[in-house]
């Protein structure tokens, strides 16, 4: 849901463009054939599970939608990964746009990329980001600019746009979530994704680093929910808050410690000032943390994709003479001052 709706905020500022959307596809005859009705292709976001919930986001907001891209030719697409990328969709201008933290580079990682396989035979999203495959990268911050391009996509693609849902995170102290003075702990569905946990042992560190004071435990929407909060129960004092809806940000924004696994989430706490625990080097998260623009990174992605549509030359060339000016955004007015000025 975080990829659609962030989708949908950059279609939203294109109001003169024809925008269709489609759930994650693959022309993968692997995935499309001996995987497809798999658990495994069930647990990941190209399942049916996923795709159901896209497609409703999509029709309740009158969204056009074009599964898998067939009804339309196209003169762009915005993709939110790149580790599938349908290869007939290769000869038409490509923009990526990172929708989230990317997983640990790890043993699978180097082999599929020193062997040369298919970015998704990494099994996680440790190599989006990183094929150097779409025109134009756009992303959350100077520090994952400098990340993407380490790990293999030219520097020269890559803009540093923000990352809608995760710019503008002040606005979420302004909330009326009813607790207040707790530790949070954000878990990750690494077990629905057939990556190893031990989740005993986490639930019990976090305990031991909450010494007695409330915790409220926030869970990953993909999870098995009676399972996780049997473990929480077992493992937690009782009394402790389990959660697997609401509104993330805001039970983040209330909390006075923040506890995570391989989450975005953490960012949140970083921009509020939290104290932060995660699985991620946290010299590293505050090097790669979304800038705070005052939610004006679809407008920056944006503006890009209508310079990109409108350029009348070999798509090669685009990035060669693009000047890309964001959005200016004071945060005393909560108001945007300039709109950014096509290149």
């Amino acid at each position: 849901m975080n990829q659609t709706i962030q989708m949908h905020q950059i279609a939203r500022e294109l109001p003169e463009f024809d925008c269709w959307f489609s759930h994650l596809f693959t022309d993968s005859s692997i995935i499309n054939g001996a995987l497809k009705h798999t658990t495994i292709i069930n647990g990941s976001v190209l399942g049916n599970n996923f795709k159901e919930k896209s497609e409703h986001y999509l029709r309740s907001h009158n969204l056009q939608i074009d599964y898998r891209g067939e009804k339309n030719d196209y003169d762009l697409v915005v993709f939110c990964t790149d580790l599938i990328i349908p290869k007939r969709m290769m000869n038409t201008k490509t923009i990526w746009v990172q929708e989230g933290m990317v997983d640990k580079f790890n043993v699978k990682s180097k082999v599929v990329k020193a062997l040369g396989l298919p970015r998704w035979l990494s099994c996680d999203t440790s190599l989006n980001g990183s094929s150097n495959i779409c025109d134009i990268y756009c992303t959350a911050s100077p520090g994952y600019k400098n990340y993407f391009a380490l790990s293999g996509t030219d520097s020269d693609k890559i803009i540093v746009t923000g990352m809608p849902n995760y710019d503008n995170l002040k606005q979420f102290t302004n909330n009326d979530f009813p607790y207040h003075g707790y530790v949070m702990v954000a878990t990750t569905d690494m077990r629905e994704t057939y990556r190893f946990e031990n989740r005993p042992a986490f639930i019990k560190k976090a305990v031991k680093i909450a010494k007695g004071r409330p915790m409220l435990f926030k869970l990953h929407p993909n999870e098995r929910f009676e399972r996780a909060k049997a473990e929480i129960e077992k493992y937690a004092p009782k009394g402790t808050l389990i959660f697997q809806a609401g509104n993330t940000n805001e039970m983040i924004a209330n909390c006075d410690e923040l506890i995570t696994q391989y989450s975005t989430v953490v960012y949140t706490g970083i921009a509020l000032g939290k104290k932060v625990h995660s699985y991620f080097s946290l010299d590293q998260l505050n090097k790669l943390a979304p800038i705070q623009n005052g939610g004006t990174s679809s407008r920056n992605i944006a503006n890009v994709c209508r310079s990109f549509v409108v350029f009348d030359g070999p798509k090669e060339e685009f990035m060669k003479n693009y000047k890309f000016r964001p959005v200016l955004f004071k945060y005393a007015e909560s108001q945007p001052v300039l709109d950014a000025v096509s290149a």
